[in-house]
């Protein structure tokens, strides 16, 4: 699990820009909260979230992105392995 901090919140958003994805906080009319497009990869989340469904929200949306590993820093290549082994545990 995951310590609902900004900390953490910065390590999955850093990890989402080093895997050239654009994130944004916006307000918006999507169902789950959430949007990612994958043609531009831009990932839009909703701005009123808190941090705690801030942090969900980009979990479960980076357990669902491919990602080359090797691109990555190692502190998002950890952030990314312990995304991964949390998903398969469901």
């Amino acid at each position: 699990m995951f310590k609902y901090t900004t900390s953490t919140l910065k390590k999955l958003e850093d990890l989402c820009k080093e895997a050239a994805y654009e994130l944004r906080y916006e307000k918006g009319s999507f169902n789950a909260g959430h949007c990612v497009l994958e043609d531009r990869r831009v990932i839009v989340v909703n701005q009123y979230y808190t941090t705690e469904a801030r942090i969900n929200c980009l979990v479960d949306i980076i357990s669902k992105l491919e990602l080359e590993p090797d691109e990555l820093s190692d502190t998002s290549q950890s952030v990314y392995q312990k995304i991964l082994k949390q998903t398969l545990a469901k």
